[in-house]
């Protein structure tokens, strides 16, 4: 009884360290960003990959990573994710030139993808079903926690101590957690024993979501950009037809087949953060470069969306519980795309307060949005699929966080150009960021048109309880 307790702090202290560790350096680094592209001398555009070229490997390592950690093993996938995060973090401030950094930046975001895809599994294993509800609870929380202090702790480091700083940091809190998981966390979890790892599918999925995801956000700066996107949208295409014949996929295709609940939902979910995600980015362009800000007094500012969203989340979730899941998360995506409206006409000159009241507006729909949707995801699918059901969702979140960059490195390489972000013509920011607002409004118009169409939610929870 004693080594199962000793068992289950372990596992909850590092998943809540490598939670708020990837959390808080994804909400942090948004501040540093003008900073660094002024040392290293790089232009808009290459500034913005420091962003995006994190995204986009942790976006397309999360599924195959995920798969071979169910057949390999959790703890060891989780382990190695977790070095290589702390060992390559420790490593950025270091870096000679902006493109060292982004390279750095997609092994980051590799390791990101094996810690994404095996951490909460551990724990939901590790836990018996009464207690686990807290402990996913415990994680959540202080997930919302980095997203929250990561503005405005990020923002002083850069103020006083510089950008290196916050890369120093989360690398402490990296190799911490994964000395708890090499001497504490004794054991393995394998979910998918003995069973054969698709390469060829994992490669068709890597391949075809890099050439896409890629392909869009180069268009203006590529002439192989178009080709890449056909040649991504054909592969991935490729990719599940071959997944609905092989007999041990690493995508359960089957799962989207008649079930429009489970469909609709993770739509939603990828269309919400694709018109949600970069705003934090643009934000802190606006601020530091538009307004003059200070990395500091930015943070501050930009505190106010995940305060919203860590205080008023789990309301939201319970809401949720005793109505329709889509009518909650309906509203709160028409709360964020009345947020996004209102961000079209951000101009120089525009009241703090009126921003920040608009970023309450953020959070209250992102919050009304995201435990919803989540709840009915896993409504929506029978108990032994809930594992799979969370790695799609998670998938469905970083591939929608990394075309949310890929729409505004695009907009940013046609309107700033080759320009430094700190030396750009706050003019055609500003136009960059209209832009993307008009994009994102019209992509959210339609995530509630997706969220609507899931239907009642009774079907899904008889799907459930069977």
């Amino acid at each position: 009884m004693e080594s199962n307790r000793s068992l289950e702090k372990a596992s909850l202290f590092a998943v809540m360290t490598t939670s708020f560790m990837v959390t808080f350096m994804g909400s942090s680094v948004n501040l540093a960003l003008p900073t660094m592209g002024h040392e290293f001398g790089s232009n808009a555009v290459l500034t913005s990959w420091i962003i995006t070229s994190y995204l986009l490997s942790s976006a397309v390592f999360l599924l195959p990573l995920g798969r071979l950690a169910d057949i390999r093993g959790r703890r060891k996938v989780y382990l190695l994710g977790t070095v290589l995060y702390a060992l390559v973090t420790l490593v950025v401030p270091l870096s000679p030139s902006v493109y060292v950094v982004i390279i750095l930046r997609i092994l980051q975001g590799v390791s990101a993808a094996m810690i994404f895809g095996t951490g909460m599994a551990i724990l939901s294993a590790v836990y018996p079903p009464q207690k686990r509800g807290k402990a996913l609870g415990y994680s959540v929380s202080v997930t919302y926690l980095g997203l929250s202090v990561g503005p405005v702790v990020g923002g002083i480091m850069n103020t006083y101590l510089g950008w290196g700083s916050i890369f120093y940091l989360t690398a402490f809190l990296g190799m911490a957690a994964a000395i708890g998981i090499y001497t504490k966390l004794q054991g393995e979890w394998v979910g998918a024993e003995g069973e054969h790892f698709d390469k060829t599918g994992s490669c068709m999925y890597v391949f075809g979501l890099m050439a896409l995801l890629y392909g869009l956000s180069s268009i203006e700066t590529s002439h192989w950009a178009g080709i890449l996107v056909v040649g991504g949208v054909i592969l991935l295409y490729i990719f599940l037809k071959w997944e609905l014949k092989t007999k041990e996929p690493i995508l359960q295709v089957h799962m989207f087949k008649n079930n429009l609940a489970f469909t609709m939902s993770n739509l939603a979910a990828l269309i919400n953060y694709s018109a949600t995600f970069a705003v934090t980015f643009l934000l802190s362009v606006y601020l530091q470069v538009v307004r003059g800000y200070s990395s500091q007094t930015a943070g501050f500012i930009l505190l106010a969306q995940p305060l919203v969203m860590a205080l008023l989340s789990p309301l939201a979730g319970t809401l949720s519980d005793r109505l329709e899941p889509r009518k909650v998360a309906s509203l709160g995506m028409a709360c964020s795309a009345l947020s996004l409206f209102f961000f079209i006409f951000l101009k120089a000159d525009t009241a703090p307060a009126w921003l920040i009241a608009n970023l309450l507006l953020a959070g209250l729909g992102f919050a009304l949005f995201s435990s919803p949707n989540n709840n009915a995801i896993m409504g929506s699918v029978e108990l032994r699929f809930y594992g799979i059901a969370s790695s799609i969702l998670g998938t469905m979140r970083l591939i929608g966080q990394a075309m949310s960059m890929s729409i505004v490195t695009l907009l940013v390489a046609i309107f700033v150009g080759r320009k430094a972000l700190s030396a750009a013509d706050p003019a055609s920011i500003l136009t960059t960021m209209r832009v993307s607002f008009i994009v994102f409004t019209v992509l959210c118009l339609l995530g509630i048109a997706a969220s609507l169409a899931r239907g009642s939610m009774t079907k899904a929870d008889s799907i459930r309880s069977s």
